[in-house]
Formats: C-alpha cells, sequence, structure tokens
C-alpha cells in the first residue's frame, strides 16, 4: 500500500480540517499516512488520527494585522516569508531523504513539493482578490500562483468547479481554465455532517478570528443578545477562558467547545451568526443551513469577498462588524435563500481518492 505525506498550513484550523476527510479516505483503503505539520495545525490531526506518524514541520508567520490592513501586514513580512519558504524547501529535503513517500499532499505549503516524489497541491485561491486600487498586484499574484502550480503534478480545489454553485466565487475561478490543465474540484470538503437533532436551539453565534479582532467581535455582539429572544449559544474561539456560563436562563456562553460539540450545535441552530471564512462555509453547505449572518474578519480580503459575493448571489446577508445591529441584520437576513444543494463531502472525498489520488499510491 501507498506511503502518503500530508502537509497542512498552519494559519487558522481550516487547512488542516478539510485534509480530515481526505485522510479518511486514504486510511480506509489501507495507505499509511504521515502529517508534516506545526502548532495547532498539527495538534488538531494528531487528535483526530493517533494512529498517524507526526512531524513538526514549521511553515509561515502568520501574517495577521491588530486593526484592518492585512495586505500591508503581508507585504511587510515577505523577507521574514521568504526565510521560511527556504527552511521548509530544506524540510522536504531533509523528509524524503529519511523515509520512502509515494505522494506528497501539500495544503496551501508552497515549498512542501519534491522533485522524486508526486506531489500534489491543495488551495481554494487560485484567483487571489485584493481592493480594485492596487489590482496590478492581484494580477502578480495570477502570475506566482502559475509559477506555484507547475511545481506539482495536480492541483486540488476544495469547491464546485466555476458555476452557479461555487462556493468560492472568483477565488477558485481560473481566468483562463487552459491555462490550468492541472486544476481538480473536489467539490466541498467539511468535517461536520449532518445529523438528526432537533432544532432546538435559536441562534447560535459563533466568534473567531485572530486577536485583537476575535475580542473586539465578543465585545460588539455580547452586549446584544439580550435583545433576541429564544435559546442562545455563544461559542468563543478561546480554548484558555473560563469554561461555560450562563449570563441568563435562555444564553449558554461557551469558552470553547470540542469538533463533536460544534457539530451538533451546527446541527441543532435554526440561525448562525459567524465569520466568513472558507472552511466555515463549507461546513454550512455540507450541513444544509439556510440562515445564517456573515461578519467578515476586517481586514481579511478572502472573508470580506466571500461576504459580498453571496449577498450578491442572495444566499446569504453581511454585516460590517462596526455596524452590526443583531436585531435589525438577523431580520434582513430572512430574505435570503441560503447556499444551493450541492455534492457533499463524503462522496467527494471518495471521488478524489479514486480519480486523483489512486493512480499514485496503489
Amino acid at each position: 500500500m501507498g506511503h502518503v505525506l500530508v502537509s497542512p498550513l498552519n494559519w487558522g484550523l481550516g487547512h488542516a480540517t478539510r485534509n480530515i476527510p481526505v485522510i479518511r479516505e486514504l486510511l480506509h483503503f489501507g495507505h499509511e499516512v504521515v502529517v508534516a505539520a506545526t502548532g495547532n495545525a498539527l495538534l488538531t490531526l494528531r487528535r483526530e488520527f493517533p494512529d498517524c506518524r507526526f512531524i513538526d514541520a514549521p511553515d509561515y508567520p502568520a501574517p495577521y494585522d491588530p486593526g484592518n490592513l492585512m495586505l500591508a501586514r503581508v507585504l511587510t513580512k515577505l523577507p521574514e516569508m521568504l526565510k521560511a519558504l527556504a527552511a521548509e524547501r530544506r524540510c522536504i529535503r531533509k523528509i524524503v531523504a529519511k523515509d520512502r513517500y509515494d505522494l506528497i499532499i501539500s495544503d496551501s505549503r508552497p515549498g512542501m513539493y519534491s522533485d522524486t516524489v508526486p506531489s500534489v497541491f491543495m488551495t481554494h485561491q487560485v484567483h487571489y482578490h485584493l481592493p480594485f486600487a492596487i489590482w496590478p498586484v492581484e494580477l502578480l499574484g495570477l502570475g506566482a500562483n502559475r509559477v506555484l502550480f507547475d511545481k506539482y503534478r495536480r492541483v486540488i480545489v476544495p469547491d464546485n468547479p466555476p458555476g452557479p454553485t461555487a462556493l468560492a466565487g472568483k477565488l477558485s475561478h481560473p481566468i483562463c481554465a487552459s491555462s490550468y490543465p492541472h486544476l481538480y474540484f473536489t467539490g466541498i470538503l467539511a468535517t461536520a455532517r449532518r445529523i438528526d437533532l432537533p432544532q432546538d436551539l435559536d441562534y447560535l453565534f459563533i466568534i473567531s478570528g485572530p486577536e485583537p479582532q476575535r475580542t473586539i467581535f465578543e465585545r460588539i455582539m455580547l452586549p446584544q443578545l439580550h435583545e433576541l429572544p429564544g435559546i442562545k449559544a455563544v461559542l468563543l474561539g478561546s480554548p484558555g477562558g473560563q469554561g461555560t456560563r450562563s449570563p441568563d436562563p435562555q444564553t449558554m456562553v461557551a469558552s470553547y467547545a470540542s469538533t463533536e460539540e460544534k457539530i451538533a450545535l451546527l446541527n441543532r441552530a435554526k440561525f448562525i451568526v459567524c465569520r466568513s471564512g472558507y472552511t466555515t462555509m463549507m461546513e454550512l453547505a455540507e450541513i444544509g443551513k439556510k440562515h445564517a449572518l456573515f461578519v467578515p474578519t476586517p481586514g481579511q480580503t478572502e472573508q470580506e469577498y466571500l461576504s459580498n459575493y453571496y449577498r450578491k448571489q442572495g444566499w446569504f446577508f453581511s454585516q460590517a462588524q462596526d455596524r452590526l445591529d443583531l436585531p435589525r441584520d438577523i431580520a434582513a437576513a430572512a430574505g435570503y435563500t441560503g447556499f444551493p444543494d450541492m455534492p457533499k463531502t463524503a462522496g467527494n472525498a471518495r471521488r478524489l481518492y479514486e480519480e486523483v489520488l489512486s493512480a499514485y499510491v496503489e
């Protein structure tokens, strides 16, 4: 059986969690999986797959900005990122020299490829979105992606093909499809799953994002909860917090929830308020949630683009964090349809294995 190295980026947990169904599929067919990651991405996959082997492989400094100038922060960190890229190239050479591998799966880690081992790259950002004032930089990003993608045998895109159900909009849509013949659209890949549970929770609020924006979001949202009737649950996304508390009989505030607890809450909730990160979007599409309000993290151009795209499509309403008025915005969100129906993760992961990965490991 095949020997596969999986290496997700550690910028948030989304890169790690969308690899969970892929790793499950590889293990189902008897392949050996080694995970090369760092930080929370490494910890998450270690908890999920305790019998796999793990390598601590540092990646890139997260370019989060305490304000809303994330792009400027990326540019200032460019020398540090180039240094990290060089270290990543040395790391993968050492890993490949030490053990035999049949396939490398790199999720958004541009240096994790080998000249001697077939390598595939996973990303939903074929096309970056930047403010119009600096559109030439967006074009440079397209050129950089083209050079990067040529290092890999295939580019795996966890989205539906370009068209009316494309979850990432233009982000996953190449300007010239013929220039990217090795793109493979898997459909959504989500850890969450649909469970037949009673919808006994009126609202679920998921507060997330890098600091200090996570705390700012919390301070804006929590004082408004009393204005909403019904049963409410709040996930603060703060593992070091003070556990669970109930400010009133109808509200539960939890500092942190396990993966299974979060999946249950997502299934129970009639309405969800959350960030518009792509992994969360795949989770809502997987479960089939139709009622939600999105509040993009300020300065994160991907989330701002996605929330605006969904609003234009008539799928979901969104509101800027500093303008959030829960009663008003939740009422406005009622007129939106939710994501269209689309193929789910189980079938998508099986098709990815059969049509792409199996060619390298069997």
